[in-house]
């Protein structure tokens, strides 16, 4: 079973979709940005003989409306705009699996007390941007000198939009977002779903360079907050780095941490069975203790 729809919210109409019609809690999934979109969470479709898989497009992207106002661009918002999908889907139990941006949105989510939510799944985490930039300036020395070269005078002159910059990017994107070839047809869907003016705003123009909305978001101090079950999970070479995840693992008390060794940020595409077989005994485990 197949369905899509749009949800009315503050700012305009989201459009979302339902995979299966399983007999287990929902898996509702927040994706990445800010200004992605499901695209690349379609994979998640694959445990609809389990449970229903709930995907949907964030305001500003993908098939969702796509108003110019840099008022919506906010992560309140954001929040507000995942609880009124929950009701008008009649998501009353949910499990809740963000992926990098979208860890964000379910920090922030949690954090309001949200009835029904039975578990969270961080994947590829960023919970600190002031933390995120670190790790990328680290995972940067690293990079071929003259890579870093243009990368850095490109920022210092604001010259982010040039061929050279995005050519320079996409070193770094190779080797810590994702370390396997994408489809012609994926990549192209997923760029014709990116919302550049939310991703723009929010956090800007790469990255590792945050100069948007969210470049001081740090949520470290109320992690401790969250008391429902909880898994942190990320992979080897992510931009989301080990170390910086298991630091936010350690801060909910009885949360799961797993490291997926063949992968950077897109463990889904990039270890597939792996990612869900993860996912898949992570959420029935959940269940069953309910």
């Amino acid at each position: 079973m197949h369905k899509e729809g749009f949800v009315e919210v503050e700012g305009g109409r989201i459009w979302y979709q339902i995979f299966g019609e399983g007999d287990g809690v929902p898996l509702l999934g927040l994706h990445g940005g800010p200004g992605g979109s499901s695209v690349g969470m379609e994979r998640l479709s694959a445990l609809a003989d389990d449970r229903p898989i709930v995907l949907y497009d964030q305001l500003g992207s993908g098939k969702s409306d796509r108003p110019s106002n840099p008022a919506l661009w906010n992560i309140e918002r954001f929040v507000r705009e995942l609880a009124s999908l929950r009701a008008a889907l009649h998501l009353d139990e949910v499990h809740i699996l963000g992926h990098s941006w979208g860890t964000m949105l379910l920090a922030d989510y949690l954090l309001t007390s949200p009835q029904g939510v039975k578990s969270a799944i961080f994947s590829s985490p960023c919970l600190s941007a002031p933390r995120w930039v670190a790790d990328a300036d680290r995972l940067r020395l690293q990079l071929p000198s003259d890579v870093q070269k243009v990368l850095t005078e490109c920022e210092a002159t604001g010259n982010t939009d040039s061929a050279e910059y995005k050519q320079a990017t996409e070193v770094y994107m190779k080797k810590h977002v994702c370390r396997v070839e994408v489809s012609a047809e994926e990549r192209a869907r997923r760029d014709a779903a990116f919302g550049a003016e939310v991703y723009n705003t929010m956090w800007g123009p790469s990255e590792f360079h945050a100069t948007g909305t969210l470049k001081s978001y740090d949520r470290t101090n109320r992690l401790h907050e969250i008391s429902i079950p909880t898994l942190f999970a990320c992979g080897r070479y992510d931009e989301a780095s080990p170390s910086s995840t298991e630091y936010y693992h350690s801060l909910v008390s009885g949360s799961a941490f797993h490291v997926f060794e063949e992968s950077s940020h897109s463990a889904m595409r990039e270890q597939p069975e792996e990612y869900l077989r993860v996912i898949r005994q992570f959420v029935a485990a959940v269940d069953e203790a309910i």
